[in-house]
Formats: structure tokens, C-alpha cells, sequence
């Protein structure tokens, strides 16, 4: 092979690889690229959907259903809600699944429009993405076998294993809490209480409303110990998208007006919601 035609092979080689580049970045960033100096509420309308991050594993609030199949709870419900609101009808909604420690990329790589998945508003999270006002309030808690020893965090030691999930505040808090206990983290909720069943740790913890779902599931548990955290949930929603922000605000202060906030609330947890 000649020089001339070595230099051409090279040559022709560069532009080949910097052309594949340029279309896998192109590929890569599309997503990205097409939510650019649009809000969220503007795509949703475009598309037709709403598109929601959604627990599978947390009954009461996001719960797939074996036996129907169907992903239901109290997050659900109100995801429902705001579909209707944008869209004018409910089921103009897909239901993706997220766990604590994949909503927050998926909401920004635009796999998801919103997460409504129990999630905690923190000052860490809100450097990452916008959150709605709070629409739901709940405290961490002690899940554990009836006639369990533990009755509440004081009585977690050393030799005290404790089910929590990746991702989650609860986490944070019981390390800070109950420094001495031995903290297992697992993918989600349904593995963390599988390990609870099968005496792979003596106690499992998140927020009581997620833990009073489990105990209703098997009267073989209960919760322990009141609360020892506040836990304000918000819809999450991507960062500096204010325009969708107060969207999803006016329809919570709507929703709570117009008493449909109330009745499901009283269809989830079978009481009144407090009093603001």
C-alpha cells in the first residue's frame, strides 16, 4: 500500500468514527434536546399522555396488584388526577415504575414527566429537581413480627439488623437515629419486607404510611416505636420547570377545594385527612 493511500484509509477511517459520534450524540441527547425551552406541561399536551413515575411496591399508594395486575394507591389516584386535569380524561396516563433510588434520574433523563412515589422533600433533593407544595405528610417508623423484643428505636443495638431501601431518607435517618444498629439496604420495598419474613432482620423501616400497607397485607407485623421523622412528600418535577411547578400547585390547591383530595384520602387510609 502506498503513502497516498495509507493517508486516504486514515483519513477516510476519521471521518467515519467522528460521524458515528456525532449521531450517537445526536441519539443520545435527543430526548434531552426535544424538552429544550419547552415546560413539561407544553410536551404533556403535545404527546397526549402524562407519563408518571409511580411505586409498584408500596400498597396504599403505589401498588401493582397481583391479582388484577393493575398498579393502584393513593399516589396513583392523584396522578390519575392531574392526568384528567391536563388532559381531560384519567386514563390519558402511563404508569412507569420507579424505586427511591431511580425516580430522580428518570425524571431527568425524561423518561418520566413527574414522579409521584412517596418521596420525601429534602433541601439535597431540591438541588437536582423542583418539587410540587406538599400533599401528603407522613413519619418514619418500625415495622416488626408481633412479639418482637423491639418496641421502638431505642431498642436497636449492635445485634440488631434493620431492612431499609437504597435511595430512601429512611435510610439517612436511622443511621443517624440508631447509630449502633446494623442497616441492610435492598432495591425496594417488597425485598426489604421479604427479608423482615424471613428473619433476615429483625425490623424494617421507612415511612409509617408504607409500613401500615405491608401490615394490613399480613397481620403477622406491626408497627412500633410512633413516629420519629416528618416526611413531607411532594410531586416531583424537573428542575427550573416553574411554569409546570405552579401547574401542579393550583391543582393541589384545587383538588383540595373541590373535596376529591378528601375522598381519596378516606379511600386509601380509611380516615380523615388532618386538618391544615
Amino acid at each position: 500500500m502506498t503513502r497516498r493511500h495509507r493517508s486516504f484509509r486514515w483519513a477516510a477511517l476519521a471521518a467515519a468514527f467522528v460521524l458515528a459520534f456525532t449521531l450517537a450524540a445526536c441519539s443520545s441527547g435527543s430526548k434531552e434536546g426535544a424538552q429544550e425551552g419547552k415546560s413539561t406541561l407544553d410536551l404533556i399536551q403535545e404527546r397526549g399522555k402524562l407519563i408518571a413515575g409511580v411505586k409498584y411496591d408500596t400498597p396504599l399508594m403505589g401498588y401493582k396488584n397481583p391479582k388484577t395486575g393493575e398498579v393502584e394507591g393513593f399516589d396513583v389516584d392523584i396522578a390519575k388526577a392531574l392526568a384528567k386535569k391536563i388532559l381531560g380524561d384519567e386514563n390519558k396516563i402511563e404508569l412507569k415504575e420507579v424505586t427511591s433510588s431511580t425516580r430522580i434520574p428518570m425524571l431527568k433523563n425524561g423518561d418520566i414527566d413527574i414522579i409521584v412515589a412517596t418521596m420525601t422533600i429534602t433541601d439535597e433533593r431540591k438541588k437536582e429537581i423542583n418539587f410540587s407544595d406538599v400533599y401528603y405528610t407522613a413519619g418514619q417508623s418500625l415495622l416488626v413480627p408481633k412479639g418482637s423484643p423491639i418496641r421502638g428505636i431505642e431498642d436497636l443495638n449492635e445485634n440488631t439488623k434493620v431492612a431499609g431501601v437504597k435511595g430512601s431518607t429512611s435510610v439517612k435517618n436511622i443511621r443517624e437515629k440508631a447509630p449502633k444498629a446494623q442497616v441492610l439496604e435492598y432495591d425496594n420495598y417488597a425485598e426489604a419486607f421479604a427479608a423482615l419474613k424471613s428473619g433476615k432482620v429483625d425490623a424494617m423501616t421507612t415511612d409509617n404510611i408504607i409500613l401500615m400497607g405491608y401490615a394490613q397485607q399480613d397481620p403477622n407485623f406491626e408497627l412500633v416505636g410512633g413516629l420519629f421523622t416528618k416526611e413531607p412528600y411532594g410531586i416531583g418535577i424537573r428542575k427550573g420547570d416553574e411554569k409546570f411547578t405552579q401547574y401542579v400547585n393550583d391543582f393541589l390547591k384545587e383538588l383540595k377545594e373541590s373535596g376529591q383530595y378528601a375522598e381519596l384520602y378516606r379511600k386509601w387510609f380509611k380516615e380523615e385527612p388532618p386538618a391544615e
